[in-house]
């Protein structure tokens, strides 16, 4: 069952689902620290390089299934025009109200 993401427990990670929904980049980057980092499937990435092809190039979308470490874990269904949907797993670190790090790959 799908969590809405108005509901989601913190705050800098339901701004970050919001804003890949939305396919909003100023939202998006809005709610990450400054020099964030993010790794795919045991990889580090290029943050804005990733997040071109991943979300924002190709209509990415989040659906959480399940949240648990206050929030800042979650597996989601992920779909994207490249890939198509496949469950994945989201891992966030959030320091001052911004997302520091995230990491993610299939569940």
């Amino acid at each position: 069952m799908t969590i809405q993401v108005a509901k989601l427990s913190d705050p800098a990670v339901r701004a970050f689902v919001t804003a890949v929904n939305a396919h909003d980049r100023e939202a998006f980057k809005a709610v990450l620290a400054p020099g964030a980092t993010m790794s795919d499937d045991g990889s580090d990435r290029d943050l804005d390089d990733w997040t071109d092809q991943e979300i924002f190039s190709t209509h990415g979308h989040m659906d959480v299934d399940n949240e648990s470490n206050g929030g800042r874990s979650l597996i989601a269904r992920y779909s994207n025009d490249t890939w198509g949907e496949m469950k994945t797993k989201w891992s966030f670190t959030v320091d001052d109200g911004k997302i520091s790090r995230f990491e993610t790959g299939q569940a």
